[in-house]
Parts: C-alpha cells; structure tokens; sequence
C-alpha cells in the first residue's frame, strides 16, 4: 500500500472521483489509501463541493511550509495529556476544523478556537490560553470569542483568579440548535406576513406560504426530539471494563501476603 503524503496526481483521482459522485471509501479503495486519509485531504481543502485538486496541493505545500519553522522549535514534539499521538491529535483537530467551516463557521480562526475549546479535557481555556496554544495575536482571538458568544456556541465564566474562562459545556449542542430554531421561526413568522402584501394564491404569496408552514413543522418536531434527548447529553460515559488480570476490574478480595 503507498505510503507517504498524497501526491498531486493522488488529488486529482480524488477530485475526479467526487465529480463521478464515489464515496470516500471507493476513491480510497482506489488510490490504495486509508479512508480516513481521503476523508481529511477533502474536509480540510473546501469539503466535497468546493475540493479543487490542484488549489488543495499548492494549500498543502503551505501548511507544510508554516509547520516547519514549529518543527525546529520542537513544538510539534510538545508531550500530549493522557499518551495521546500528538500527530493524530493535530490531524484529527485539522479535520474537524473543516468540518466546522464548512458547516458555516465564517473562517478558519473561529473554528479553530471551538475545535481547540471542544478537545481540551478541561471544556475551558483562558484567552492567553487560547493564543498559547494557537500560536496567533490576542486580536484573534478576541474577534473568533465575540462572534461564538453571539452564536450561544459557548459561554463565558470568571475563574477564582477573576479571569475570564471561555467554556463550552455539555449543553452546547442543545443551545446552538435552539438557537437555529429561533431563526427559522422567526423567518415563518416574517414569511407569513408577506402573504398579505404580495396577495393570498399569487404564487409569491405560495411560496412564502409553502416555506412557512415548513419550518413551523421541522420547529415543532425538533424541538419534541431534543427535549427528549437531552439527557444524552448530560449522561456520564461508562466506566471501560478493566483489561483481564488487572485487579481493579475484579472483585476478589486480595489476598492477604502479610
């Protein structure tokens, strides 16, 4: 199986086999490539409808070039929490930044900022926190914090030394949908209104008709489904049972040597 970093002819297969609508798998399948790695190279570089081959390697050949200055001063080498890869946390943290971009975050800093905050153990940083381990101005993250706290995507608290602490806690994904729910309704409710001024069956009237009643059932049905399964959210995770022979997962007393 090839190893190595995708090759420029490897992005233009992959490109190619988003055009003919192929699943991540298949096109993986077909360059001898992990999933996982073609999953990546497209989320990271424009998602499935934005990848260009050619503007993924010339970004690519950039971020390898940024990373190489990191390198020398041994920050890519920095000891993770808990024997974590550092490598497979940093392109995992990569991937997911896409993702958040693509799902409409305006740009890469403020996705950043909630990919950082969502993978720390602790759910909580500090703004110098923030720019340490980004390694940008404290404008940046300024400007990223303003605009996630003005989505609800998280909150703010003053820890006992009185500085603030940028939080996202277990209730962040119900916060951001009630919040997406909140602005579908309110565009019913406004679309409802211009049925009389364009005139009830002109077909603008229609649509505006069509679209509200719409959103006023997925509103209603979203909103039953997440109360029901809010819980989830705040249920802690089981315990992993202990490997075999270790004396924590027995019951057994332990025998007394003394």
């Amino acid at each position: 199986m090839p190893g190595g970093r995708l090759t420029q002819q490897d992005r233009q297969q992959i490109a190619l086999g988003l055009a003919d609508g192929l699943a991540y798998a298949e096109i993986a399948r077909r360059l001898e490539r992990p999933t996982s790695t073609v999953t990546r190279e497209v989320m990271r570089n424009g998602g499935p409808l934005g990848y260009r081959a050619d503007v993924a390697h010339r970004a690519t050949e950039r971020r390898n070039h940024r990373r190489r200055p990191a390198a020398s001063r041994g920050t890519e080498s920095a000891p993770q929490p808990h024997g974590r890869d550092a490598e497979a946390v940093r392109e995992f943290e990569e991937m997911l930044t896409a993702v958040l971009m693509q799902s409409g975050l305006p740009n890469r800093m403020m996705a950043r900022v909630m990919v950082c905050l969502y993978t720390s153990d602790s759910g909580s940083l500090t703004a110098a926190e923030l720019v340490e381990r980004l390694g940008v101005s404290p404008a940046s993250i300024s400007k990223a914090i303003t605009f996630l706290e003005s989505l609800d995507l998280l909150r703010r608290e003053r820890d006992e030394r009185r500085r603030d602490r940028y939080v996202v806690d277990e209730d962040l994904w119900y916060r951001s949908m009630v919040r997406s729910i909140r602005d579908n309704v309110l565009f019913a409710e406004t679309a409802r209104q211009g049925i009389a001024v364009f005139g009830p069956g002109t077909p603008a009237a229609a649509r505006l008709e069509s679209a509200a009643h719409f959103l006023e059932v997925v509103a209603d049905s979203l909103t039953r489904a997440m109360e029901e399964a809010r819980e989830v959210l705040h249920r802690k995770p089981e315990t992993p049972p202990a490997a075999p022979g270790d004396p924590a997962g027995t019951d057994d007393p332990v025998p007394d040597r003394g």
